[in-house]
């Protein structure tokens, strides 16, 4: 097939996610609960942003729904991005790190977390879009 018989490309999704550390160095994961799409992997902390919404602030209302913190947009530093092709959308997620939050946090949507050491990560089962973000990770944290 000739470039411009090509198929169309599926709607691109962005989405924001963060690496949440605490003083021992562990990143915080949540499970996907049963009835949602890829439900029992395990994934970083975020979702989509809403119309004309900036990603730090989507991140920011992201972490108060899911975890109940309050993450102030200074301390969101960007680390990285993965680009994953899905059956019917391409995802870009854009993954923060963030040290300094407000609260504990706590499941508020039905999920399990966990906090992991990054050399670690690797041994939860992840979506395909968030399992090359680990090497960053790595780099920047240590095992």
């Amino acid at each position: 097939m000739a470039d411009s018989e090509a198929a169309p490309a599926p709607p691109i999704l962005l989405v924001v996610a963060c690496a949440l550390v605490d003083a021992d160095g562990r990143v915080l994961i949540a499970e996907r609960p049963a009835g949602k799409a890829l439900a029992g992997l395990w994934e970083f902390p975020g979702g989509k942003l809403e119309p004309n919404e900036e990603p730090e602030t989507s991140l920011v209302r992201e972490l108060k729904e899911e975890l109940g913190i309050v993450v102030e947009t200074s301390c969101l530093a960007p680390l990285t991005f993965a680009s994953h092709r899905y059956e019917s959308f391409h995802l870009v997620m854009l993954l923060y790190v963030c040290r300094k939050w407000t609260g504990f946090a706590a499941p508020r949507e039905g999920q399990n977390l966990a906090w992991v050491r990054p050399g670690k990560l690797r041994d939860y089962p992840m979506p395909p879009a968030d399992a090359p973000l680990i090497p960053a990770l790595i780099d920047l944290l240590g095992p």
